[in-house]
């Protein structure tokens, strides 16, 4: 097995969300309410796939805890979601707006 490089097709593909104490109820619902199952298809809504508790349900994978200044994702096209750190944000080649 070898490494390669991830990236996206398009910088505007992603739908995106700050962590932080002063999240929305609109855009926490807007990424939970997104997000699918590679396993189903069509395009369930997975209740509770993202909290305000920084809770993030990856289908079929498990919980990943979101931390302050992580960023939370899903991709508009499959609704995958992703989690990115702070860290990878601030020194990565990631972008927000």
């Amino acid at each position: 097995m070898a490494t390669g490089h991830l990236g996206t097709n398009a910088n505007n593909s992603l739908v995106s969300l700050v962590i932080s104490g002063a999240m929305a109820v609109a855009d926490i619902a807007t990424i939970a309410n997104n997000i699918r199952d590679d396993e189903i298809n069509g395009r369930p809504i997975y209740p509770g796939a993202f909290s305000s508790m920084g809770l993030l349900y990856v289908p079929n994978r498990g919980i990943l805890k979101c931390l302050p200044g992580d960023i939370v994702a899903y991709d508009a096209t499959t609704g995958w979601p992703i989690l990115v750190s702070d860290i990878a944000i601030a020194s990565g080649p990631w972008h927000t707006s």
